[in-house]
């Protein structure tokens, strides 16, 4: 269901009466991603309430650097209009959005929602610099699933009024709310952009991003790549570090690169320098989007320091994966002939014994009995339910997908 803007509080509101369960959407662009959502009785799909008619920018403040925008505005939208006034939001594109630079272009159903991009909150290669997704808000507008209208947050970078629903909506998945404005804050739009292609031995590459990490460089991002190339192997070489680096200087930018093509030639890595077109293409292949439709799609976070650990598992063999070096989060997809569903498994295990998590976004289809839970019970479970409670007492918001409780088979 796609309502009108003036419709919606009334449409949720009657959903409520009839105790409906249903599924907050933006695009539809992903709506597969994660445990799939139980129907209410007598339905065979859950009913998904789209934001797609919420398209309007609200109000853009270019000197104070902020953007408040309805929910369903695509992100490629909100980019380019950014981008007239050399600003953009310091956000990654989604996994699976190909051509979709900073400076606005990109099909704008691959890129997805902003209001898609806060509820999953899944945070990309930028956060090495500018932080996540949660770090960009400062205010946001939601219905409750009664059809209450609320308001957390404001409009300006400075603002301490109210409970955090920012954060708490952020990462929800729709299970507690349906987000129809937020308000963002901005970053000017680098002029000078340049990257590097650091490739060869893993032995030989971690310590060069250990240096990188601890060095007074300021690189947008840092990220390991796997098998991304189209004509990676399973050999000494599969890997490489990819380094996003943008000043307002030319001669800043070069420093850098030579600063970092010497640390590299020290370590006996080979170092290729992208323009910002090459650096683009290079952004593009750790979104997946020269990769067929993979059957596996896995959102993993470990501790930073163990990164490697996490690149050297067996478990990880004919898979590909883009993972940042500062955040240990990352993705990993493959085939159902490359992954199949026993080393998933042992690969979240493998993840847990390392500190971190592993989410299944996407799975090969098949019986629901042998389906591998999106993602595993969190130690808050007993708190998470309760909140869900509160927001939700008919449990109507997208039954069977709420973030650190496990999704029943």
């Amino acid at each position: 269901m796609r309502p009108e803007p003036h419709e919606l509080q009334e449409l949720v509101r009657d959903l409520h009466r009839q105790a409906t369960p249903w599924l907050p959407a933006g695009s539809g662009s992903r709506l597969e991603w994660g445990p799939p959502v139980q129907p209410g009785p007598g339905r065979s799909a859950p009913l998904a309430l789209s934001t797609a008619r919420l398209d309007r920018i609200v109000e853009h403040n270019p000197g104070d650097f902020t953007v408040t925008v309805q929910t369903g505005t695509p992100l490629v939208v909100l980019q380019q209009e950014l981008a007239r006034h050399r600003q953009w939001l310091t956000l990654d594109w989604p996994w699976g959005t190909a051509e979709a630079p900073a400076t606005g272009g990109g099909n704008a159903l691959g890129a997805g929602t902003v209001g898609g991009l806060v509820a999953r909150g899944l945070a990309g290669g930028y956060r090495q610099r500018h932080l996540g997704v949660r770090d960009q808000l400062i205010g946001i507008g939601l219905l409750r699933a009664d059809g209450t209208a609320a308001r957390a947050g404001g409009k300006v970078v400075k603002n301490v009024a109210g409970y955090d629903l920012m954060r708490l909506l952020c990462g929800s998945w729709g299970s507690l709310a349906l987000i129809t404005e937020v308000t963002l804050r901005t970053q000017p739009l680098p002029p000078q952009r340049r990257g590097l292609w650091l490739h060869g031995p893993l032995q030989q590459l971690q310590p060069l991003a250990r240096w990188l990490l601890g060095s007074s460089l300021s690189p947008e991002r840092i990220d390991w790549h796997r098998r991304t190339l189209p004509d990676a192997a399973d050999a000494a070489g599969a890997e490489a570090l990819l380094v996003s680096l943008a000043s307002i200087s030319p001669q800043t930018l070069e420093e850098q690169v030579a600063c970092i093509r010497q640390q590299a030639d020290q370590a006996g890595v080979r170092t290729e320098v992208l323009d910002p077109e090459r650096l683009e293409a290079h952004l593009e292949l750790g979104r997946g989007s020269s990769a067929p439709r993979p059957a596996w799609l896995l959102r993993a976070g470990v501790p930073p320091r163990r990164t490697d650990e996490l690149l050297r598992a067996r478990e990880l063999d004919g898979a590909s994966a883009v993972i940042g070096a500062g955040s240990g989060l990352g993705d990993i997809w493959g085939s159902a002939a490359q992954l199949p569903a026993y080393r998933v498994e042992a690969l979240r295990r493998r993840c847990r014994e390392l500190g971190g998590h592993l989410t299944v976004l996407r799975q090969p289809p098949g019986p629901a009995a042998t389906a591998i839970p999106a993602w595993l019970d969190a130690p808050s479970r007993p708190l998470i339910e309760t909140v869900k409670r509160q927001f939700d007492p008919k449990q109507q918001l997208a039954r069977g997908r709420l973030p650190g409780v496990q999704p029943p088979p």
